[in-house]
């Protein structure tokens, strides 16, 4: 990532005013206004990306599980200033995605097997109720929309791309979901989505084989609720899902 202008600007982004012009403003004897940053919006941008970079290298192995990073040397990677860095771990520590180690920086900190597997279960629970739902009264052709998501996610898929995979991955899920009208079961469901991506504390990430056979169910799971077989869709949900 290369520096951006709202990067750059954030040491500037308060402009000094000098104190006896202060006083004189506001008037004399009185304490001076407090001078406020004028970039917030930049800033929080410059954290958005930053975000987003350590997601995806999150997602593709790039930073090990079980490894140490300091943000000094993230905001060199990524041509930043540490602070959108400390500020964005800060946001993946609170997802559980990574660990504070004090004066250090940040442990990767990965799912255990259970991690993952009680995940799937709560994902399940949620998502695989809400589809068959819609199976039940969404127009067969309301399936097509999502077609080209699904198609995103085989293209992800079949080049091994992994960090793109997770995103195209989320939403397609993300859209099934937002068709049964419940925004809170869009957010909670996304939330347990993007953990259950988080690398595992062992065993290896996945290839392109096993990727390809996990996108190639959203197609087959959109074959099923447009023919209105719901037999078939919940049980293909719940093995999409769960893995079984």
């Amino acid at each position: 990532m290369e520096r951006t202008r709202a990067d750059s600007a954030m040491s500037t982004a308060i402009t000094p005013v000098p104190p006896a012009a202060n006083a004189q403003a506001y008037g004399a004897g009185r304490p001076p206004l407090p001078v406020r940053p004028r970039s917030l919006p930049e800033r929080h941008s410059v954290r958005a990306q930053v975000l987003a970079a350590l997601r995806d290298a999150l997602s593709s192995g790039e930073l090990a599980c079980g490894e140490v990073y300091s943000a000094p040397a993230l905001a060199e990677r990524y041509g930043v200033s540490p602070t959108p860095v400390r500020e964005a771990m800060q946001q993946l520590a609170s997802e559980g995605a990574v660990e504070v180690v004090p004066n250090r920086g940040f442990r990767v900190a990965g799912r255990t097997p259970r991690d993952i597997m009680e995940l799937a279960e709560i994902r399940a629970a949620l998502e695989v109720p809400a589809i068959t739902r819609l199976a039940r009264t969404l127009p067969p052709e309301r399936w097509d929309e999502l077609r080209p998501l699904a198609e995103a996610t085989v293209t992800a898929a079949s080049v091994g791309d992994r960090a793109a995979y997770a995103e195209a991955d989320r939403c397609f899920h993300r859209a099934l979901l937002q068709l049964a009208g419940n925004r809170q079961l869009v957010l909670v469901a996304d939330e347990l989505h993007r953990k259950s991506q988080s690398p595992a504390t062992h065993g290896s990430l996945p290839g392109p084989a096993e990727l390809l056979a996990d996108a190639l169910e959203h197609g087959a799971l959109l074959d099923a609720l447009r023919r209105r077989d719901l037999s078939a869709a919940e049980r293909l949900a719940y093995e999409h899902l769960t893995g079984v």
